[in-house]
C-alpha cells in the first residue's frame, strides 16, 4: 500500500470520525418515526443510483476505467456534504442526518456486490478481477463503521467538545478531499482531456438525473418541498472520497478514481443550484 492509499484512507476515516460527531442514537429512531421519507430515500440512492449509473453508461458509452469508476461512485453513500448542503438549502436537516447514517450502514454490505457487478459487466475475462467480498466489507466497517461509532460516543460523553470540534474536522475533510483530487489529477495529466470529456458528461448526466429522479420520486409520495429538496440532495451528493478509497486502496486502480474525483467536483456546483432554490422556495414551515 503506498503513502497515497494511506493518506485516502485515514482522510476517510477522518470524515467519518466528523460525521459521528454529529450523530445521536435519535437520528436512527427518527428513521422508525418517519418511514415513508426515509424508504423513499433510501430507495432512491442505493437502489435507483446503480440503475441510473449504468443506463447511462450503456447510453453515453465509456472506456473501462471511467464506467467501472461511476459505478463504485454509484455504489457508495451520500457524504456528510449533504447534511451541510440540505442545511443551506432550508431542507429537512434531521431526515438528511438519517439518510446518511442508515446509507452508510447498509452500503457497507452492497457496494461489493455493486463493484463485482461493475467488473463483471465491463472487464474482458482476461482482465476479469475477483473481489473478496467478505474482506471487502470488514474493510470498509473499519473505515466507517469504527470511526463513525467513536464520534458518536464523543457526541454522547462529551457533547460541547463534539461540537467545537464537528466544524474544524469538516473543513478538514473538505481540504484533504480537494488535495486528493488534485493529486489524481497531476498524476494523470498524460490523459486527462480525454478522462474529463468522458467523465464529465456522464458524471454531469449521473448527478443531474439522479437530483431530478429523487426530488420527483418524493413529491410522489407526498411529501413536502423540505423532504423533497433533501432526498433530491442525498440523492446526488456522493461520498466521493470512499468511492477514490475503494478504487485505489481495494481495487488498486487509481484509473478507477478520476470518474470518482470528476463527479465530486461537479456535485458542489450542482449543490449550489439546489441551495439557491431550497432559500428561495422553502419559507421556514418547511413548506
Amino acid at each position: 500500500m503506498d503513502l497515497g492509499t494511506i493518506i485516502l484512507a485515514i482522510s476517510l476515516i477522518i470524515i467519518m470520525f466528523g460525521m459521528g460527531l454529529s450523530l445521536l442514537k435519535d437520528d436512527f429512531i427518527r428513521i422508525l418515526q418517519n418511514p415513508t421519507a426515509v424508504i423513499i430515500g433510501l430507495l432512491s440512492q442505493i437502489i435507483l443510483l446503480p440503475i441510473i449509473a449504468y443506463v447511462l453508461i450503456s447510453l453515453l458509452g465509456a472506456d473501462t476505467d471511467i464506467a467501472i469508476g461511476i459505478m463504485i461512485l454509484a455504489a457508495c453513500p451520500g457524504g456528510p456534504t449533504s447534511n451541510l448542503i440540505t442545511h443551506l438549502a432550508k431542507g429537512d436537516t434531521g431526515l438528511s442526518v438519517s439518510l446518511t447514517a442508515a446509507n452508510s450502514l447498509i452500503t457497507i454490505f452492497t457496494i461489493p456486490f455493486v463493484v463485482d457487478f461493475a467488473l463483471t459487466q465491463f472487464l474482458d475475462a482476461s482482465e476479469m478481477i475477483q473481489i473478496d467480498k467478505l474482506k471487502t466489507i470488514i474493510q470498509i466497517f473499519v473505515i466507517v463503521i469504527i470511526p463513525v461509532s467513536i464520534g458518536m460516543a464523543l457526541k454522547a460523553s462529551k457533547p460541547t467538545f463534539a461540537d467545537k470540534m464537528s466544524r474544524p474536522v469538516k473543513i478538514a475533510s473538505a481540504v484533504v478531499l480537494f488535495l486528493v483530487i488534485i493529486g489524481l489529477i497531476l498524476k494523470k495529466k498524460e490523459n486527462l482531456i480525454p478522462y474529463l470529456k468522458q467523465a464529465g458528461l456522464i458524471a454531469l448526466a449521473l448527478n443531474l438525473a439522479t437530483m431530478l429522479i429523487g426530488f420527483v420520486a418524493a413529491k410522489l409520495a407526498k411529501l413536502n418541498l423540505a423532504q423533497s429538496i433533501t432526498i433530491s440532495i442525498e440523492s446526488s451528493i456522493q461520498n466521493g472520497t470512499m468511492a477514490i478509497a475503494i478504487a485505489s486502496g481495494i481495487l488498486m486502480n487509481e484509473n478507477y478514481a478520476i470518474a470518482p474525483a470528476v463527479y465530486s467536483l461537479i456535485m458542489f456546483f450542482s449543490g449550489g443550484i439546489i441551495i439557491a432554490y431550497g432559500m428561495k422556495f422553502i419559507k421556514t414551515d418547511g413548506y
